[in-house]
């Protein structure tokens, strides 16, 4: 069985979720990005969290207004009410819902809007529910909305990780090769605010990074495997640098002008680190695609 349901939201809040669900690889067949297919992917794996959440913030609520003997239960319900869905609402989007997006559930995601239309709405509208349900998603760091949405690869992941466990998958960036590698440990992108998987291929011992967003069809075998304690080391170092590649970090001493100094400071992203500084000298160090950024330097020597 199946149903629409037609929402509406802000249409920054549109704009951001639309670009969450092409951040995180949901796409149609026909390569357009499949927001529908995000938001149901939202719904079955925030929404029990969110609910919870809700609740226990609405227990504490009524817990702290039983303290007024003054208050009955039926005012102390309808204050509790107040303040949630009125006071303690995100203000981040504007309040006018210019934007429409049809929602087609089936399956556990149509129950839920279920669960929501019969129990969730004795004083919201189904949108203004949604809305505050969308809105509390992203306001949560990106690297945590990934976790969210992807708690089932993670949680697989994490315990191959702790049995020494061999895996296998395909990943959306090359979905046709099957890769088989050592999980060592997962970590997130300072610049992209991803997650990635740090691992060793399983035949040639190189290291490998993976986003969790972009693998697909994990299994953990049987096999195990016995963990290289210096490789383990290595890899440590790329998850607190740069987790989103593998490559070894170039270490290399730049002579900046006044002007390559100032410009030195407006990257933000993939900045090679300063390991040393003397005036204008600086010796620096970063993986191979971090020297793009360095085009400001009026000297190089390595």
């Amino acid at each position: 069985m199946t149903e629409k349901y037609k929402i509406y939201i802000p249409e920054e809040m549109r704009l951001r979720l639309l670009n969450d669900a092409e951040l995180f690889d949901f796409y149609k067949k026909d390569g357009s990005v499949n927001l529908n297919g995000f938001l149901k992917k939202l719904l079955l794996q925030y929404f029990d969290e969110y609910r919870e959440t809700k609740e226990r913030l609405l227990d504490t609520i009524l817990s702290d207004l039983s303290a007024f003997s003054s208050i009955s239960h039926e005012d102390a319900d309808a204050i509790a009410d107040k303040i949630m869905n009125s006071y303690m609402r995100n203000t981040e989007f504007k309040s006018e819902r210019n934007a429409a997006i049809t929602l087609t559930v089936s399956g556990r995601s149509l129950d839920i809007m279920h669960s929501i239309e019969n129990n969730m709405l004795s004083r919201v509208s189904l949108s203004q529910y949604l809305n505050d349900f969308f809105s509390s998603y992203l306001s949560i760091s990106r690297k945590d909305r990934e976790r969210i949405l992807f708690q089932d690869i993670f949680e697989e992941l994490n315990t191959a990780i702790r049995k020494n466990s061999i895996i296998r998958f395909t990943s959306t960036s090359a979905p046709k090769v099957i890769f088989t590698v050592q999980p060592y440990c997962i970590a997130a992108s300072k610049e992209e605010q991803c997650n990635y998987l740090l691992c060793l291929d399983n035949e040639t011992g190189i290291p490998r990074s993976f986003r969790i967003s972009r693998i697909r069809a994990l299994f953990s075998s049987s096999d195990k495997f016995i963990p290289n304690e210096s490789r383990k080391l290595e890899l440590r170092e790329i998850a607190g640098r740069s987790p989103q590649s593998t490559s070894k970090g170039i270490e290399a001493e730049v002579r900046l002008t006044e002007k390559g100094l100032q410009k030195f400071h407006f990257i933000t992203k993939n900045r090679p680190d300063v390991l040393k500084k003397k005036e204008i000298l600086f010796i620096l160090t970063g993986q191979k695609h971090s020297w793009k950024n360095i085009s400001i330097a009026s000297e190089k020597r390595q």
